[in-house]
């Protein structure tokens, strides 16, 4: 099974390849290791988050305050079968509760694509 590499971008990906790098700079781990533990993190977070996760959330835009738009599309780029999206001033809502982000960033891929390789 193939695996995208975005997990590790996220806080735990970035919290986990410091520590690996920490441990073979140390001597404690191999680097041939350090880079399987990673392989297994990006494959693990696929499998979870594809078999795990059910919950579904909507996100909308908030509405004009004063002059100012608030939610909305700021940046979108579609490269290599992979969408990026920056969103700002988003609400979020799913079947318990309702947040409002300020910014986030989406990267979103095609899953058909781990089936090909």
């Amino acid at each position: 099974m193939s695996t995208f590499e975005l997990y590790r971008r996220s806080t735990i990906g970035m919290c986990l390849t410091e520590t690996l790098d920490e441990m073979v700079s140390n001597g404690t781990l191999n680097p041939e290791l350090a880079i399987q533990v990673l392989v297994q993190f990006d494959k693990s977070m696929t499998e979870a988050l594809e078999n795990q996760v059910k919950s579904k959330v909507s996100i909308k835009e908030t509405k004009w305050v004063g002059e100012k738009a608030k939610g909305h599309l700021h940046t979108y780029r579609f490269c290599d079968n992979v969408w990026t999206f920056i969103l700002r001033d988003a609400t979020f809502k799913n079947e318990e509760c309702q947040e409002n982000v300020g910014r986030v960033k989406i990267v979103a891929c095609d899953s058909k694509l781990l089936a090909q390789s």
